[in-house]
């Protein structure tokens, strides 16, 4: 609580064994005007994943145990992973890649499964299925996979990227529906369904390929999509292109008009792209010194064809940098560097950090300048359609550029968390609070 000048200690869970450490956790939000089941559903809780399986649902105020589902039967032992399909309604539980003990190997035991995947609705929490990611039907190069949106994404070992609909694949293989504490007869298992030692059943069973929806290459399997018409955002399967990135029509594959983004910039720290989460169909492209806002627009006189132009751009300030090759001295004498900087050089302002708050539509960015041992930075915020600049708050504490930093701003609360060497964590809380001797602020 920042409401106090102390911060007050809402609860903490007693030191669990290795065998009950949390492995991944999503944040579970009551959805608006509907009725739930339980009373503990209103309120905001935590879904866990434990070391030895066990799907947790606690509560976000007190840490009680809301709910417990079992999750691995006889299929799968290792589920490491949580994320969502649909934000806040339906959740993915995925294993950690099946791998043979080496004797098996040795044996010649071939290994055909490579990932579990199991989906649950959220609130009230029930089961929707368990399904198997095979070699025999998607591939042997398979790296990873994932879901999206209603989307299955396989990842291939060589770049490729393919894409399914995975409610498709739920609707179609399902050999039988279960629901949660529901006692089973089936395949030869006997249990009850999310309870140890049986957990859930894997109960969807690929057994053709699936249609494709769509594949794509791309390095180190980087492919996002979004925009409007819909885009996705590659850079091209070769180590050359790192750095460089293509915008293309899902449709038909077409490059957009200035479809190719390259910053040429010179860095230790790559620059990266995305589609803007506002929902806007835009595109942000975040560079050491410089954050391009995209938009895609019809090409004039070509109503098929989109091409990408800037709505605004944001740029560091670097005013009294100058990075000269040659120099004079005061002698007269001429000395030529044997290097350049490069574009995030610590000593120059360069940004960290960009994100968005929805609920108050604004673009914030996080740009930090260390001279010596000493780095500084500023949180700034800008109008969101329109880039401009609307406040700039220096962060009083140091920023070393050689630690982990994550700043998270939600209405009207920043914060900033380092993680120093040996796992030490610091966390700066800050609070917007209405100036009222001064009007602008």
């Amino acid at each position: 609580s920042s409401i106090a000048q102390q911060p007050r200690l809402i609860y903490q869970k007693s030191k669990c064994a290795k065998s009950e450490k949390i492995e991944d956790a999503l944040l579970l939000e009551c959805p608006l005007g509907e009725l739930l089941p339980s009373p503990s559903d209103y309120k905001a809780s935590l879904i866990v994943l434990t070391v030895q399986n066990w799907l947790l649902r606690l509560s976000a105020d007190s840490g009680e145990v809301l709910e417990k589902v079992y999750l691995a039967g006889s299929c799968c032992k290792f589920f490491r992973y949580l994320s969502w399909d649909t934000p806040q309604e339906v959740m993915i539980v995925k294993s950690a890649q099946n791998k043979l003990p080496a004797a098996a190997r040795q044996a010649g035991i071939q290994q055909t499964v490579l990932f579990y995947l199991a989906v649950f609705q959220v609130l009230p929490l029930s089961f929707i299925g368990m399904l198997e990611i095979n070699k025999k039907i998607f591939g042997n190069s398979v790296t990873d996979v994932a879901v999206s949106n209603g989307i299955l994404i396989v990842m291939y070992s060589m770049g490729l990227v393919r894409l399914y609909n995975f409610k498709a694949i739920l609707e179609q293989f399902m050999e039988q529906q279960f629901h949660l504490g529901q006692e089973f007869n089936w395949n030869g298992q006997v249990g009850i369904v999310g309870k140890y030692p049986f957990g859930l059943p894997c109960n969807i069973k690929i057994t053709d390929t699936p249609p494709l929806l769509f594949e794509a290459s791309s390095l180190e399997n980087a492919f996002q999509i979004g925009g409007y018409p819909w885009h996705y955002i590659i850079t091209p399967n070769k180590k050359k292109h790192k750095g460089v990135f293509h915008i293309c029509s899902l449709k038909d594959n077409t490059l957009a008009k200035n479809g190719v983004q390259d910053m040429k910039c010179c860095s230790l720290e790559p620059d990266w792209i995305y589609f803007h989460p506002d929902m806007s169909g835009r595109i942000i492209h975040v560079g050491p010194n410089l954050i391009k806002v995209l938009k895609l627009k019809e090409v004039k006189n070509h109503a098929d064809q989109m091409e990408i132009a800037e709505d605004f751009t944001i740029v560091a300030n670097r005013e009294n940098c100058v990075n000269n090759s040659v120099t004079v001295t005061a002698s007269g004498r001429v000395v030529k560097k044997r290097f350049t900087l490069l574009d995030d050089d610590p000593e120059q302002e360069t940004f960290k950090i960009v994100d968005y708050e929805d609920e108050l539509d604004l673009l914030s960015t996080v740009a930090v300048t260390q001279i010596g041992a000493d780095g500084r930075a500023h949180l700034d915020f800008h109008c969101n359609e329109h880039g401009i600049l609307l406040k700039s708050i220096p962060l009083k504490e140091s920023w070393d550029v050689t630690y982990s930093h994550e700043v998270y701003f939600d209405k009207d609360l920043v914060l900033h968390i380092e993680q120093k060497p040996n796992r030490r964590f610091s966390c700066y809380v800050y609070q917007m609070v209405c100036d009222t001797a001064r009007d602008d602020d």
